[in-house]
């Protein structure tokens, strides 16, 4: 699993899967939220600014990450 450390207390969701290249651009990341693909803490995320703290992980297309 890889680590993500955060710069302030939260980092929204799309941002995140923008920082990890997990996605190209924000379009393509609300679009994998919006297609229910993203996990938090292993349940299915809709929410696309959704807050992200450390501790929580965050998995997609068998990848995982934890907020630091």
């Amino acid at each position: 699993m890889k680590k993500f450390k955060i710069k302030g207390e939260y980092i929204q969701l799309n941002q995140l899967l923008k920082a990890m290249a997990w996605s190209s651009n924000g379009a393509e990341a609300n679009s994998f939220i919006d297609a229910g693909l993203i996990k938090v803490n292993g349940e299915i995320e809709y929410r696309k600014r959704n807050k992200l703290v450390p501790g929580d992980s965050i998995s997609y297309n068998n990848q995982k990450v934890e907020i630091e």
